[in-house]
Order: C-alpha cells, then sequence, then structure tokens
C-alpha cells in the first residue's frame, strides 16, 4: 500500500506523487504546446465512430491513435504522414524519475499521448491494453486545470475510486494492475495560469 497522499489510502501498485513536476511544469507545458506546434490536435474517434472529447495529439517513436481501423499505435501521424515529434528529453527524464520513485526502476517511455481537456470534457474508463510491452508501467503527468482520477479495477464494471489531481501531480502504475480500468472525470469550469481553460495531461508509456 502506498502512503495515504490524498486523504485515501492508495491501492497497491498506484502511486500518486502530489506536485512531482511542479519545478517543471511551465517548461512542460511549453514544450507540449511545442509538440502541438508540430503534430497539431485533434478530436480522435472511436472505432464505433464516437467522437472523443478530449483533443490530442502524440510525440515519440509511436503515437497512439483510433479510427474506425480500431486502437493502435503508428510510427506516422496519420494526418501528415510524418514521424511524430520526437519525445522531449525533459519529458524522458520526468517520467523515469517518477517511476523510479513508484518502484519501477529503469524505465525509458518511447511513446506519449497529450490530451487537451477543455471544462466539460472527461474520458470513460478504460484499460491501456495496446501497448506491447505490458510489463512497463505509465507515467501520467497533470498540468493545468484540476481533475479528478478514476481508478477502477480488472472489470469495468468495478466501483471507481477518486483521486483528486492539480497542476504537477504525477500518477505512476503498473505491474498487477497494469491494466485496471481507469478515466477521468469531467473537468469543473475554471482557468489556469498556465493553460487557462484547460488541463493538459501527459501519458508516457512503452509501447514496442
Amino acid at each position: 500500500m502506498t502512503p495515504d497522499l490524498f486523504g485515501t489510502p492508495q491501492p497497491p501498485e498506484l502511486t500518486c506523487l502530489p506536485g512531482f513536476a511542479n519545478p517543471y511544469a511551465a517548461a512542460l507545458v511549453a514544450t507540449a504546446l511545442a509538440v502541438a506546434a508540430r503534430a497539431p490536435w485533434r478530436i480522435m474517434h472511436t472505432p464505433g465512430g464516437r467522437r472523443m472529447a478530449a483533443a490530442m495529439t502524440n510525440c515519440g517513436s509511436l503515437g497512439w491513435v483510433s479510427d474506425e481501423r480500431g486502437y493502435r499505435y503508428s510510427a506516422q501521424d496519420p494526418q501528415s504522414g510524418a514521424p511524430w515529434p520526437p519525445l522531449p528529453p525533459l519529458f524522458l527524464d520526468l517520467a523515469a524519475r517518477a517511476a523510479a520513485a513508484a518502484g519501477f526502476a529503469s524505465f525509458v517511455p518511447d511513446a506519449c499521448l497529450i490530451n487537451r481537456y477543455a471544462p466539460g470534457a472527461g474520458m470513460g474508463l478504460h484499460q491501456d491494453r495496446d501497448e506491447a510491452d505490458l510489463s512497463a508501467p505509465i507515467v501520467s503527468v497533470s498540468l493545468g486545470l484540476p481533475a479528478v482520477f478514476l481508478w477502477g479495477g480488472a472489470r469495468r464494471t468495478d466501483k471507481p475510486l477518486k483521486f483528486p489531481l492539480t497542476s504537477g501531480d504525477v500518477v505512476v502504475w503498473g505491474g498487477a494492475t497494469r491494466l485496471n480500468f481507469h478515466g477521468v472525470a469531467p473537468l469543473r469550469e475554471g482557468d489556469h495560469p498556465l493553460t487557462g481553460r484547460a488541463r493538459l495531461n501527459l501519458t508516457l508509456r512503452r509501447a514496442s
């Protein structure tokens, strides 16, 4: 059991690191926006045609995409046909240090999905299961508007725990709970000095 950092005991193999990214928050936001300038934000659709709520882009050797063909990783941005922007050293360093703090040594991600949430946007319970290497952890970095992270179980029907996240918080999970369902509750209205009316989330994974 990880320490009680949010007033609720955290379940095994889920680590919340409050404020871990705060010393680099402004640089992380600027770097994420630079990625989006090269690979613009887009609203993806589920294979069934449902429009997702958050705008997305990617950086790294692989990028996560979704369309009528399904969920998958691609080495090219389907909008431009060009490779995704490379993973910035700042992202790599933060992910490695956060993973190590959570007990996952030598984590080297090769993909970073960047989500941009506006007020009212959220993400339903889902599993991150499109990666070839499920032994590696997931590192999730919150920037901007606060959010509520939903941490479910091995089944979609398991009632999720709710963890409030503010800008600079980092969440890491892996091991036996690597495929647990998780999501984000719809954002409340607000304005943040770094991101305005938005929350940025960096999700770093080892996809290959």
